[in-house]
């Protein structure tokens, strides 16, 4: 017997809704919706969510209450990046969402979050895709690693994303060689690190999930726009992604904004999560990936 179930998840960057039926562990599409809300902005700086950002996030999450509403999800369950709990501000945030969604936004633990990144992003794989499965999370303030055959087995969170190594090195537009060559440094040094704890090298499939990945996905396709049913489980090259990452790079914000499949909010970001991106593969061994639109949020909503 299947249930309406809604999952919302509010990273850095980005706010998500799921509206789906779930009968056991499948789950059937009735609404799925992304805003940029850059809730994290400055907050890497500050340690405050900027008041200007939780409004970006009010104004789409009350759009998103009124659609939960309306489809009738029986079960609601809204996931928060760790800044909504860290910020010293942060009481303001979960007033906030209590007050529009009717309920609190939670911040859970990693090992949990990489269990409901894993669990959405392997539902529904190909069955010659071969495990074990490295599943890649690049979102604005961290990524997750987490390897598994079957079910999460070793996972790590670590604080590099698209956001944050772009407020902290990626200034000019486009970046300097300088400024790219100390992102390198770091972000290599932090994925040796995760890669080692999670024993990546014996990645079998490697899966990378969220914004950046979709993205430089879609311009290996040559997509005109972004069409979410192809980039579904789409097969990119690693020498695609190199070469698309160093292209992002060398790019003005004006030259990305021309890209058909590119979301503005994420224009000024993505080179430095398809830095990240190409530091994972490279470091892992990796030939390839597989980019997929079912990520943390179905998790949650499986969860359910």
């Amino acid at each position: 017997m299947s249930e309406r179930v809604a999952a919302v998840d509010c990273g850095t960057n980005s706010i998500r809704l799921l509206v789906a039926d779930r009968d056991g562990g499948r789950l059937t599409d009735l609404v799925r919706r992304m805003e940029i809300v850059r809730l994290g902005e400055g907050v890497d700086a500050t340690g405050m969510l900027a008041p200007q950002a939780i409004e970006r996030t009010r104004v789409a999450l009350t759009d998103y209450a009124g659609q939960i509403r309306e489809l009738g999800a029986e079960k609601v369950r809204m996931v928060a990046t760790s800044a909504s709990r860290d910020a010293g501000n942060a009481a303001d945030f979960r007033a906030m969402v209590l007050d529009v969604l009717g309920a609190e936004p939670e911040v859970i633990p990693g090992d949990e979050e990489a269990a409901l990144s894993y669990a959405g992003a392997v539902e529904g794989l190909p069955a010659e895709l071969a495990p074990p499965y490295l599943v890649v999370d690049i979102g604005g303030g961290s990524t997750e690693f987490v390897l598994g055959d079957g079910h999460a087995e070793h996972a790590i969170s670590v604080d590099i994303g698209c956001v944050r190594m772009t407020e902290r090195y990626l200034h000019t537009d486009p970046p300097t060689d300088a400024e790219i060559t100390a992102a390198q440094a770091h972000v290599t040094e932090v994925v040796d690190r995760a890669l080692a704890a999670v024993s990546g090298a014996r990645t079998g499939t490697l899966i990378g999930l969220a914004g950046t990945v979709t993205t430089v996905a879609g311009i290996a396709l040559g997509l005109a726009e972004y069409d979410s049913t192809r980039i579904h489980h789409a097969r990119v090259d690693a020498d695609q992604v190199a070469r698309i990452s160093a292209e992002l790079l060398s790019q003005t914000r004006e030259q990305r904004s021309a890209i058909g499949v590119m979301h503005p909010g994420r224009v000024d970001v993505v080179g430095a999560g398809a830095l990240i991106l190409r530091t994972v593969l490279d470091r892992a061994g990796c030939d390839r990936l597989i980019a997929s639109e079912h990520d943390i949020l179905d998790g949650i909503a499986l969860s359910l």
